[in-house]
């Protein structure tokens, strides 16, 4: 969301042209920018829906940035690549930085200990222009509704994508200019060419990713580069049109109420950013070749009047700041949505945040002249800039490291989990140690695969190995997220026997032949096609959970009959099974409990009764799976009639219902027992 008055023609802040240079700025557009941002927050704080403001600004930046390349080469000027990205990041960074130290700050005040994580993975994403990369990797549901359970930093996603274009359409009108010059071609219509072949491969990808995988094209840069494109043909073929000044009357009201009345009308949140997204860009595409009419009843004269434009000028800064506004206030609140008066407050603050960043921030920064002089010294500044943002980034990751580190050093004493349920334990921790994961970090309690592991967040499939390789023995461990965190154990037991150690998992599918209430998409044929590797591995050992405890609380701990078939298939082919009696499940996510509860933990548990059948329904299959050993550690979760949250100063649960790899780790000298028994493997 570039200002506009520094691309084609720099002008001066008054919006008076330089002296020598034909002004080019076009308040009408300036005013465009402002209806999108006012549409954009309106959207988000209110309705809860996407409005297609965002694509405007896309295909505004591609139009000016357009005008900038194509006037320079037409008036034998030179491209200067790199003194064009110092100057736009000089620019454009300053407000970036204000923003996310502001929410940084913002964060450790109001956002709970279990999100710090994330904010900070997030915050380096913006700074360096990858959000929207890390939001595609996560699958990250734009559409929630919830925003206050959203990262602060998740509308960084379009400035992500806009700097990607800022490098990557500079390129490309620098490569025309050669091409076009060496083999003496038309400028334009070279570039009308190119971008008409971007504007189609783009826009078909977009259309079949979005059918495909709607939550991860909507963050896609190739999904999103026709939209750029279009803004580029805009630019190109204006001074071509000549429209009677009716029609450009007709078309400018036309574009404006087609692009209020996108989000209403228009079922975005499944259909974003495929053809869908050509009604706002192509309702912006209109306001633009209407122009300037230079009549009372033009949709320019509204867009020009002194209000909108002082908006346009601050355009920017306001899409800075409105969603960590919304988000951190929400979540402060505890509310997921902003009523009326709410969201009239978070408008009003977001107004004057991007009033004094635009005003005492980004114009102090874009007039001052020594970095212009040299690209050295922009370069410097640059960097100055960001490292604001970085140095508290690198800080609290740092914070946080240390007092885990600091923990961890005096866990054996301090917090010793599962061992504290050993009738020779004799305790010695210290009352005030701190609880292990610490709540910042329990979100990244999974398992830890050397070799690492290739996961598909939106699939929930995790393919993992330890990376051993002509190991005595291989462990398959299959099924469901419940499964995969028994990794612990057994990747200690592999490190420390030499054994080789595979994962193929997937959330919300145990293994099953038949279809059930809860499972995942697609868990079916993920069983079918995760028993044909296994069969064709032929590895020493699967490894999976047998029962299943239910998340309806009114349901408790079950044998599914679809669990035999694939495991008699497994032993039919002579390999060994070992189950495992699944693992609770508590009432809400343990650490946003405990961080609600310090001293409270009991708040945090659930029942046995609410997990456990008295006997295990391992038995009812038992007789019909003579190769298969069922290895019950239940009373390793829960003792009597409680299942604890906290055991021996260590959280068992990341969230509501997986097991911590902390706990896990104190659990494995047992584990190893039983499990070496059930194995009948030689260890010596």
């Amino acid at each position: 969301m570039t200002q506009q008055r520094t691309l084609p023609a720099p002008a001066r802040s008054d919006g008076a042209p330089q002296a020598g240079r034909k002004s080019t700025f076009r308040p009408e557009i300036q005013g465009l920018r402002s209806l999108a941002v006012l549409m954009v927050m309106s959207y988000h704080i209110w309705l809860g829906r996407v409005s297609g403001g965002v694509d405007v600004f896309l295909l505004i930046s591609a139009f000016l940035m357009t005008l900038q390349f194509v006037g320079r080469y037409e008036q034998g000027r030179p491209m200067a690549l790199l003194k064009h990205w110092l100057h736009l990041f000089r620019r454009l960074v300053p407000a970036a930085v204000t923003v996310i130290v502001a929410v940084i700050a913002a964060s450790i005040l109001f956002l709970p200990r279990t999100r710090w994580l994330e904010v900070i993975s997030q915050g380096w994403a913006s700074l360096s222009y990858v959000e929207n990369w890390l939001l595609q990797s996560q699958a990250t549901d734009y559409y929630a509704s919830d925003h206050s359970q959203a990262s602060p930093f998740q509308h960084f996603w379009s400035l992500s994508i806009q700097g990607q274009i800022f490098i990557l359409w500079p390129l490309i009108f620098a490569g025309a200019a050669l091409v076009a010059k060496r083999f003496r071609l038309r400028y334009r219509v070279l570039l009308c060419y190119i971008f008409a072949l971007i504007f189609l491969g783009s826009l078909i990808y977009s259309v079949l990713f979005t059918k495909a995988e709607q939550t991860e094209a909507y963050f896609d840069t190739g999904a999103r580069l026709w939209e750029f494109a279009l803004g580029t043909l805009v630019a190109l073929a204006l001074p071509s049109l000549r429209l009677p000044r009716s029609w450009r009357l007709a078309l400018g009201w036309l574009g404006i109420v087609a692009m209020l009345s996108c989000g209403l009308l228009l079922n975005v949140q499944a259909s974003f950013p495929g053809f869908v997204a050509l009604w706002p860009t192509l309702a912006a595409a209109c306001v633009i070749v209407a122009g300037q009419t230079g009549s009372k009843l033009g949709v320019d004269r509204f867009l020009s009047s002194g209000p909108l434009v002082r908006l346009g000028d601050m355009s920017y800064a306001l899409y800075l700041w409105h969603w960590p506004v919304l988000v951190i206030s929400l979540t402060a609140t505890d509310k997921d949505r902003a009523g009326p008066i709410t969201g009239s407050i978070i408008v009003a603050v977001s107004m004057v945040l991007a009033y004094v960043t635009t005003r005492f921030i980004e114009k102090p920064w874009r007039g001052w002249k020594w970095p212009e002089l040299k690209r050295r010294r922009a370069l410097i500044a640059i960097a100055a800039a960001a490292a604001i943002a970085a140095v508290p980034l690198a800080a609290w990751q740092l914070q946080i490291n240390y007092a885990l580190a600091a923990a961890s050093s005096q866990a054996w004493v301090n917090n010793p989990g599962a061992r504290s349920l050993d009738p020779a334990y004799v305790g010695g921790a210290d009352k005030s140690a701190p609880l292990l994961p610490t709540l910042a970090t329990a979100a990244d309690e999974w398992p830890r695969y050397a070799g690492g592991c290739t996961s598909d967040e939106k699939a929930l499939t995790n393919i993992c190995t330890n990376g051993k390789q002509n190991a005595a023995k291989t462990v398959v461990i299959i099924g469901n997220s419940h499964a995969h965190v028994w990794s612990t154990p057994i990747l200690t037991l592999a490190d420390k026997y030499g054994w080789k150690v595979e994962a193929i998992t997937k959330g919300y599918c145990p293994v099953t032949v038949g279809p059930a209430p809860g499972l995942s998409d697609g868990c079916l044929d993920f069983n079918k096609d995760t028993l044909k590797k296994v069969l064709a591995m032929k590895p020493d050992l699967v490894v999976t959970t047998s029962t299943r405890t239910d998340p309806d609380p009114t349901s408790t701990e079950f044998m599914d009959p679809g669990w035999v078939p694939p495991i008699k298939a497994i032993n039919d082919a002579g390999i060994p099974v070992v189950a495992l009696r699944d693992t609770p499940r508590m009432h809400e996510a343990v650490p946003a409990c405990l961080e609600k509860n310090p001293n409270n933990y009991s708040a945090c548990g659930s029942t046995t009764a609410e997990n456990y059948q008295p006997a295990s329904p391992d038995a009812s299959v038992a007789a019909q799976l003579p190769a298969t050993k069922f290895l019950d550690f239940s009373q390793y979760f829960c003792q009597d009639d409680v299942c604890p949250a906290v055991i021996g100063n260590v959280m068992v649960y990341k969230d509501d219902n997986h097991v911590t790899r902390t706990y896990m780790e104190s659990l494995t000298p047992y584990f190893e027992t039983q499990f070496l028994a059930a194995t009948g493997w030689n260890t010596q």
